[in-house]
């Protein structure tokens, strides 16, 4: 998964690998102090879209490459910054969607993620080993 950020009157976007198991201890603790959620509470409210969350893991990528970054300097608007599954990731999604849903949500979910899979970037770093963010 990849954390964007375009912010408007950019021409090329931030792009950073999002995976919670190589986040490190201190800033998962100031994640975890800046958003009131312990880890595996956060790891999940980024993928469903946490605004606080999202502003938090900004925050971290940021840091890393600007280190004076504060958090109460990190604000975009909500089209400057998304998650995106990469290929390898959405085929699992799909692989389990395949032997979870049934009847005509079934072919309206796969058809959504084969479009999915389609434009998705392929991780070239990710070959047959592709995890999705999910904190073990």
């Amino acid at each position: 998964m990849y954390l964007i950020y375009q912010p408007e009157g950019s021409e090329e976007p931030q792009r950073w690998k999002y995976n919670p198991r190589k986040i490190m201890s201190a800033e998962r603790e100031a994640i975890e102090r800046l958003t009131s959620r312990n880890w595996s509470e956060f790891v999940q409210d980024v993928v469903k879209g946490s605004s606080l969350c999202r502003r938090a893991l900004l925050w971290v990528y940021l840091k890393r490459e600007h280190p004076t970054t504060k958090f109460d300097d990190v604000d975009f608007a909500w089209d400057e910054l998304k998650l995106e599954y990469t290929k390898g990731e959405l085929i699992q999604i799909r692989d389990a969607a395949a032997e979870a849903a049934t009847g005509e949500q079934r072919a309206a979910v796969l058809a959504k993620l084969d479009e999915q899979i389609a434009e998705a970037y392929d991780d070239p770093d990710e070959a047959g080993k592709a995890q999705l963010p999910v904190v073990d």
